[in-house]
């Protein structure tokens, strides 16, 4: 955990990692450009959730219900699991704030159900493990840019895994990368928007 972390409360670390999601961009890499994959045609993730124009609606955002949100891809041939990754490069901090991990998604799976339940084992989808969001919860925390900031760009990260990953429950990102190298059969993204309420 960071030390800036190590001396705040409950209560004072989860608004330290609100904090983080509003500011100037950063330049840190996303998982998505950051994992190569084997194949060049990429998956195509898409989601019910998304208003017209490509915004998440109040249920996936943390101002209101926090639920992860649905999403549909078609399978890849081969792929053992799947994972997800949601990141918002419009957060300071010098890297782009991860709102979701979710790894060994069965590899017939064909998507997800909106919210998935918190926890970093999860029965929906079976065998399927999350790991820690910036705001220091296992599985999905919503967008909560802060007000004024902006509309921010969440990338909903999507992997296909030639085997599922031998990774504790609760892990950060940057073992789910080192993780997934050389394992990525193929991947694709959505990009989803939200700005705080007015």
């Amino acid at each position: 955990m960071p030390s800036r972390f190590l001396r705040l409360g409950p209560l004072a670390l989860v608004l330290s990692a609100l904090a983080g999601c509003g500011g100037k961009p950063n330049t840190e890499t996303l998982a998505i450009d950051a994992v190569p994959a084997r194949q060049a045609a990429p998956l195509t993730p898409t989601s019910m959730a998304l208003a017209v124009g490509g915004a998440f609606g109040p249920r996936q955002s943390a101002y209101a219900n926090n639920l992860s949100p649905p999403l549909a891809w078609a399978t890849t041939p081969g792929a053992q699991a799947y994972a997800v990754v949601i990141e918002d490069p419009d957060a300071e901090g010098g890297r782009p704030f991860v709102h979701w991990l979710i790894w060994n998604i069965p590899g017939d799976a064909v998507g997800l159900p909106e919210g998935v339940p918190l926890g970093p084992s999860t029965a929906v989808p079976p065998g399927a493990s999350q790991g820690m969001s910036d705001a220091r919860t296992p599985g999905y925390f919503g967008p909560h840019p802060p007000a004024g900031a902006g509309v921010h760009h969440y990338h909903v990260e999507l992997f296909a895994l030639d085997q599922r990953l031998d990774l504790k429950p609760t892990a950060q990102l940057p073992q789910l990368k080192a993780a997934m190298t050389e394992h990525v059969l193929a991947k694709g993204e959505l990009v989803a928007t939200y700005a705080a309420p007015k």
